[in-house]
């Protein structure tokens, strides 16, 4: 026992010792010989191995695979609205840009975001966020009256009370409500099943939308001709004050579908945690 303890003191203390020396040079070992002896490729191989093994193995190499159905029609979806866009919504927006000034377009933008009101009003109350309920039925009121019917925005420029944004699909996600396979809408884009049920829900309360017009009085359109007007109205005007931003986001996708898909996830995802 005593020789053994004796031998491990004897150990360490080499160990110390030739640790310290700045020196001597070390003796190399039997995997630095091996390497001495490899090619440089296969030493670059093997040190790229040793470097970033670890992280391909704990995150890249272990991607979850998304579950997907309906690819193949989300793929022929993305494409037709991507068709869309850069042959008629562009075109007219840029040519609706040209004829209107900015102040003009942005003050139609108020316009539309004020009647949107009870829609964000309702799904922040169903998510308790109170603080911000006032804040809407605030903004609604003074830029209502002392907006000129909302096309200014006083509430924000005067008071600092910026817009809550929340739709019924955030309330669903809000409650635990998981998002099912995605799904690509006809001219609206990347959508998924959750999302779907809650457009059915913002349509219903919008007061942009015939929807539900003869349960709710404050509609504004009377048919659904008239809705649909008044949808692409908001529609090219908000694009035309967007001009770019499609064509920015394009320009990185590799394959246009996934890409929009996942971007689309991330960033539904990101409101509702918000």
């Amino acid at each position: 026992m005593k020789n053994l303890v004796f031998m491990i003191i004897v150990v360490f203390g080499f160990t110390a010792c030739s640790s310290k020396s700045s020196i001597d040079k070390p003796i190399p070992t039997i995997s630095e010989k091996k390497i001495a002896n490899k090619t440089s490729k296969e030493t670059l191989e093997e040190e790229f191995n040793d470097d970033f093994g670890d992280d391909f193995d704990g995150g890249y190499a272990k991607i979850e695979e998304v579950f997907d159905p309906l690819s193949g029609y989300n793929r022929i979806m993305t494409s037709f609205n991507d068709k869309v866009f850069i042959y008629a919504l562009n075109p007219t927006a840029k040519g609706y840009a040209y004829i209107l000034p900015k102040t003009v377009r942005s003050g139609v933008s108020n316009f539309f975001d004020n009647l949107m009101f009870p829609l964000r009003f309702t799904n922040n109350i169903l998510q308790f966020k109170f603080q911000n309920s006032v804040e809407e039925l605030g903004r609604f009121l003074i830029n209502t009256t002392f907006g000129l019917a909302g096309f200014m925005d006083p509430a924000k420029t005067e008071l600092g009370w910026v817009q809550h944004n929340e739709d019924f699909g955030q309330t669903l996600g809000f409650y635990g409500v998981g998002e099912g396979f995605h799904v690509v809408l006809p001219f609206l884009g990347p959508s998924n099943l959750r999302d779907m049920v809650g457009l059915v829900a913002d349509s219903y309360t919008s007061a942009l939308s015939f929807t539900g017009a003869s349960d709710i009085k404050y509609k504004i359109p009377d048919t659904q001709t008239q809705s649909l007007a008044i949808t692409a109205t908001d529609t090219i005007n908000s694009t035309s004050l967007r001009l770019g931003l499609y064509e920015s986001l394009k320009k990185d996708a590799f394959d246009l579908y996934p890409y929009f898909r996942d971007l689309y996830n991330q960033r539904r995802n990101t409101l509702i945690k918000e």
